[in-house]
């Protein structure tokens, strides 16, 4: 009995980090982290992250990350982030990320993240939403 208190206080405890989710302005999941991994809001994996590189399910190369900039498989700048803003490669402002939440250009929330990392919400944004 005190193994599977054990185990169920261990679950609750670290399913936190696997509950890494991104949600649309509407509240429907769309996609997951699991890891270095990407899921979409059906559960199906569309990514994963290898140190800077990016790739798709099917391994290819689409993106890379260089501090705080982000190329696209053919490394062609595609856009940067500077504090909690994002721009695309034209330097045009695109969105911002403010705690959990995620807002495009206009200042429209478009979206949240729960228990995902900065970084980890920017690759979502910029590769698989």
């Amino acid at each position: 009995m005190k193994k599977l208190l054990l185990v169920a206080l261990l679950m609750f405890l670290f399913g936190a980090t696997n509950a890494q989710r991104m949600y649309n302005g509407s509240g429907k999941q769309i996609g997951r982290v699991d890891g270095d991994r990407y899921y979409d809001g059906s559960g199906r994996f569309i990514g994963r992250i290898d140190g800077d590189r990016i790739y798709d399910c099917s391994a290819r190369l689409i993106g890379k990350i260089e501090g705080s900039r982000l190329y696209d498989g053919s490394y062609r700048f595609i856009g940067k982030i500077e504090g909690d803003r994002l721009y695309d490669g034209s330097g045009r402002f695109i969105g911002r990320i403010d705690g959990d939440r995620i807002y495009d250009g206009s200042g429209r929330f478009i979206g949240r993240a729960d228990g995902m990392r900065r970084m980890q919400v920017i690759l979502f944004f910029y590769f698989f939403m």
